[in-house]
């Protein structure tokens, strides 16, 4: 019997499987890929012969933000024009593949983490996310980057935030703050990046936000002109 056709159409159905792996949106979570990266895009997206890979479990600066030039920065100083290894999980509604990207054995989504430069950016948990909350957490305490603290750290102190919008965005939402010192402008941030600009004068502020804070937990971040006034997670 001639087995040459059977090996032969068995190699094209393994190469089908393969390429819908890399095409598709089922990426197996423990499939590691190596391809080169072209461009650096932004701290936390990365151009790649395979397409553009937003890294995973974290969260860097928007352009015009603190420390966005620096993530970037960081990345183009690490991963541009080098091999890397990615384990990748499937894709975003941009068409851009999710995934942690390893190079000299270093998860660099963990490291941009540690120099302070990205925030944690979960819903849900893999088996990555104990590494990358203990990179926060080391940043966090050694005041790096965004940790960094402003003078005016322990001017303002979180009284409430009611987080859940019943029905469908009733701007329910509440966030009450407390300012012990002069009139200060400061943006607020959730871990999706909505940023606000607001001005406290001293005294309570209060407002009512509408479909932001999620539910199944978030963060705040409020910073002034110096660093980081308040952080709060839940």
């Amino acid at each position: 019997m001639n087995t040459k056709p059977l090996l032969i159409l068995l190699l094209i159905l393994i190469s089908g499987v393969f390429y819908y792996n890399l095409t598709g949106n089922t990426i197996s979570n423990q499939e590691t890929i190596t391809t080169n990266v072209t461009r650096i895009i932004d701290g936390d997206t990365i151009e790649t012969q395979l397409g553009n890979i937003r890294l995973l479990g974290i969260n860097t600066p928007e352009k015009s933000q603190p420390y966005y030039q620096e993530a970037k920065d960081f990345l183009k100083d690490n991963l541009e024009g080098k091999q890397v290894e990615l384990e990748l999980q499937g894709k975003d509604k941009y068409s851009r593949y999710l995934g942690y990207a390893f190079y000299n054995n270093k998860l660099i989504n963990e490291e941009i983490i540690k120099q302070g430069l990205a925030t944690l950016y979960y819903y849900g948990t893999d088996s990555h996310k104990e590494e990358l909350t203990k990179a926060e957490e080391s940043a966090r305490l050694n005041n790096l980057g965004l940790w960094k603290k402003s003078s005016n750290f322990s001017c303002i102190k979180l009284i409430s935030l009611e987080y859940k919008d019943e029905g469908n965005c009733k701007n329910q939402e509440q966030l009450i703050l407390d300012n012990s010192c002069t009139s200060l402008n400061i943006i607020i941030k959730d871990d999706a990046n909505h940023i606000y600009k607001e001005t406290l004068k001293a005294g309570l502020f209060i407002k009512n936000y509408s479909c932001i804070w999620n539910d199944a937990g978030d963060s705040i971040y409020i910073r002034d002109q110096e660093g980081l006034l308040l952080f709060y997670r839940y």
